[in-house]
């Protein structure tokens, strides 16, 4: 019969602030994180384990979130900064960004320059999309299918690109460099 390891205990174990504020540091020493995430990573902790001091666990997880921001381990403006450009260098568009950064807990407030330099990015990153993807001016060779150009545009808009954008880049034909290189330069001016 073969060998079974044992399943490891999965009862509640204790947890106290000391502990709580140990895992928020380890927490934050690991990930790029919001106050908001590691608000949420912090009541999960809270709720799959017994509390054992007298102090509100709450509590302890906004001081723990307050002392990580005082101490400059948390930043939400510099966080949404790294997000919003890390996905506008991947080719996601605007309307993505903005999702994430809700998504993430980052207030509008401290969103406002990152979806600004989004929106400033908008086409050099739908174009980045379009050559990742072979899209329109990069694909191989030119397709008059209709249901193609649908799927193309509906890549493009999941992507979180406007749908004139989208339009205007697949209208351009593989291999027109010039009609790319106007492209290219209205995306330098905006």
């Amino acid at each position: 019969m073969a060998n079974r390891r044992a399943l490891p205990d999965r009862s509640k174990r204790p947890l106290g602030a000391a502990k709580l504020d140990e895992l928020a540091l380890a927490y934050v020493a690991r990930f790029a994180t919001s106050r908001a995430k590691l608000m949420r990573y912090l009541a999960r902790k809270v709720r799959e384990s017994e509390w054992a001091d007298d102090i509100d666990a709450m509590t302890v997880c906004e001081a723990i979130a307050d002392r990580m921001e005082r101490l400059r381990y948390l930043d939400d403006r510099q966080y949404a900064a790294m997000r919003a450009g890390a996905m506008t260098r991947r080719g996601l568009g605007v309307r993505r960004v903005k999702a994430q950064l809700y998504v993430d807990g980052i207030a509008p407030a401290d969103s406002g320059e990152a979806v600004a330099a989004a929106e400033d990015a908008a086409v050099a990153a739908a174009l980045g999309f379009a050559r990742r993807r072979r899209f329109g001016p990069f694909a191989v060779r030119a397709s008059d299918d209709p249901k193609l150009s649908e799927r193309q545009v509906a890549a493009f808009l999941r992507a979180g690109h406007s749908l004139a954008l989208a339009r205007h880049i697949l209208a351009v034909a593989p291999g027109d460099d010039d009609a790319l290189a106007a492209l290219d330069a209205g995306a330098a001016l905006d």
